[in-house]
């Protein structure tokens, strides 16, 4: 098999990452950058050499695969489109914004035989390999993902959506097990959606998780801590370390903690998620990250949406109330 012919739809702020990445990936060429804002196209396919276009369907017939960057609500009908004229797809989280879109692109992809890839980068890091591999049972998990506010990251979607998916893919890989309940809470700060939120889910198999996002902050900050039985594990996203915590049983019976850290050597995460991508199209194997993948995700993040909008709802319910209780005391 000959190079991949590759393009990214959407060279916004990650977009051109996406663009940079299969600039220079093993196996593939990057031969053309698609965006609405045609200045920005042709700004980005400057910068690499190649051709830009303002609408994606410019390049059916001229790639194998693409990678998409765009606003979720578009992730399904461009990602659709290319599917159907047999292109390979990478698509940034979430999958789309709807279930039921995200599902027919799974099943769409299969009935071409296409690779249907799931942009959830967390995956391909140093530091989120390694949880996979270090977490057996949990117990108790206490996930936090905040940093100041972007306007660029609150375009219509909102915190769950772009921030807690990342931490919800992770907990759903470690616990594999069922989600019972979720509650959640949240609120819009600066944009017209959900900037932070805190939501406890509980699993099938009693685990309980406690996940935090804001996209307010004054610090950055990735953190999760995982409880076992006997253990317990800090992790540090930012700084790519882990601290662990063991309950050792000494020669006498008495209980003595042992700690040990774990440091990371820097990973391109990005590029590990496009390099597998590569290799999925050329050899038929299955994505790291699968369609399936990230349905899973995506309907874990919006039963935390509905809830928190029911809590929201709620709130805004007895504020009416409270008011027309003193209007009509008055």
């Amino acid at each position: 098999m000959g190079l991949i012919r590759t393009a990214v739809v959407g060279v916004g702020h990650f977009g051109q990452h996406h663009a940079e990445k299969l600039s220079r990936v093993d196996g593939a060429t990057l031969v053309a950058v698609a965006d609405i804002d045609g200045g920005r196209a042709a700004e980005v396919a400057a910068r690499f050499g190649v051709e830009p276009a303002l609408d994606h369907r410019a390049l059916l017939g001229r790639v194998d695969a693409v990678s998409i960057a765009t606003p979720p609500s578009t992730h399904g009908a461009i990602a659709r489109c290319f599917l159907e004229r047999g292109v390979h797809v990478l698509v940034e989280k979430p999958i789309t914004d709807d279930l039921a879109e995200a599902e027919a692109l799974v099943r769409l992809a299969a009935k071409h035989d296409r690779v249907l890839q799931v942009g959830h980068l967390e995956r391909f890091s140093s530091v989120g390999r390694a949880i996979r591999q270090l977490a057996s049972r949990p117990i108790y998990i206490d996930a936090s993902r905040i940093g100041p506010y972007r306007p660029s990251r609150s375009a219509g979607i909102n915190a769950v959506l772009d921030l807690m998916i990342h931490d919800l893919d992770l907990i759903l890989q470690i616990v594999n097990s069922p989600i019972e309940t979720v509650d959640a809470v949240g609120a819009p700060i600066f944009s017209d959606v959900e900037d932070i939120a805190n939501s406890r889910i509980g699993f099938a198999n009693g685990c309980v998780a406690n996940l935090t996002v804001s996209r307010v902050s004054l610090r950055a900050e990735r953190k999760m801590k995982i409880f076992e039985e006997n253990s317990y594990a800090s992790v540090d996203f930012l700084n790519k370390k882990i601290k662990i915590m063991r309950r050792r049983r000494g020669p006498r019976q008495d209980i003595a903690l042992e700690s040990n850290e774990v440091p990371f050597d820097p990973v391109d995460s990005l590029q590990e998620e496009i390099a597998s991508f590569v290799r999925s199209v050329r050899t038929g194997s299955r994505p790291e990250v699968t369609g399936e993948d990230g349905c899973r995700a995506l309907a874990a993040a919006l039963r935390v949406v509905g809830s928190l909008q029911a809590n929201w709802r709620r709130v805004h319910d007895h504020d009416r109330d409270q008011v027309a209780l003193r209007a009509s005391a008055e």
